[in-house]
């Protein structure tokens, strides 16, 4: 059974999420998500363009959103599960940053190891989308009214760019030595405070480290598991990279109990994690 439908119907909802942001209210609604956050008008609208496209799809048993408080079920007889985060870094869109969405497909059920396949769309300058299936993490941008492929994303051995996630703080005293050790051998600071544009960024400039950490106000770290963590973790392992959480775990090998749950979680090239590892002892 082929993923085509699935990713046209992701595609589908990046040009009506692209109108939305251009023309759409941006106010606050009266609404907070699952995990406590004000919801952003946008945030709901997204979220209902994308459960309203994948609707449409037999295929699709199961969606569960960073919006929704369940996973909610599509069709009894599907067989792909889709977690998906609509509109990650929303508040950025009053100061005109980018934004975008994740999305991860599933076969069966809400764990990683049964990942098929992740996308994530930008809208930005220009509308972008990244996908990771069947081994290889193409680069698309939207261009004369379709997505036009533009290269295969492979990252390098070791990378130039540092987005350090987190109040400083409230970081672990090892996270900030390790941080600054980066700084110290000549990475940039690259942090906008939205996770698609700082990792899009990391993947297309060949490498470096996005990190988010444990800290005091958040052990267990901010990012989702499903919606976004193990999403981007099958990214950048598909482009030769790493993705590890605290304790030196693969991302991708890590249970998933709550459609919520978070952790701790560290992307990069391979020798940007092995900074990472030698930093926390694991």
């Amino acid at each position: 059974m082929t993923l085509k439908p699935i990713f046209d119907a992701i595609e589908k909802s990046a040009h009506r999420i692209r109108d939305a942001i251009t023309n759409e209210d941006l106010c606050y609604s009266e609404q907070c998500n699952a995990t406590g956050d004000m919801q952003l008008k946008l945030d709901i609208q997204s979220d209902l363009i994308i459960a309203e496209e994948f609707s449409k799809i037999s295929a699709i048993k199961a969606i569960a959103s960073e919006e929704k408080e369940e996973a909610e079920i599509l069709h009894e007889n599907g067989k792909y599960m889709i977690a998906y985060d609509p509109l990650d870094g929303s508040s950025l869109i009053d100061v005109n940053l980018s934004v975008g969405s994740i999305f991860g497909i599933y076969d069966g059920e809400f764990q990683a190891k049964k990942m098929l396949a992740s996308v994530y769309v930008v809208y930005g300058p220009r509308l972008e989308m990244v996908t990771a299936y069947k081994g290889s993490v193409r680069h698309f941008i939207f261009r004369h009214g379709k997505f036009m492929e533009q290269e295969t994303i492979k990252l390098k051995e070791k990378g130039k760019l540092n987005a350090p996630g987190g109040t400083q703080q409230h970081w672990p005293k090892h996270h900030k030595q390790m941080v600054d050790s980066l700084f110290n051998e000549g990475y940039r600071l690259r942090y906008s405070g939205g996770m698609v544009p700082d990792l899009h960024q990391i993947l297309l400039k060949g490498g470096g480290l996005f990190s988010y950490p444990g800290t005091t106000d958040k052990p267990e770290g901010k990012l989702r598991k499903l919606f976004e963590v193990f999403p981007f973790a099958f990214v950048y392992e598909t482009a030769g990279g790493e993705a590890i959480d605290n304790k030196g775990h693969r991302l991708l090998e890590l249970p998933c109990d709550d459609p919520h749950e978070t952790t701790p979680c560290f992307f990069g090239s391979k020798y940007e994690i092995s900074k990472v590892k030698e930093a926390y002892g694991v």
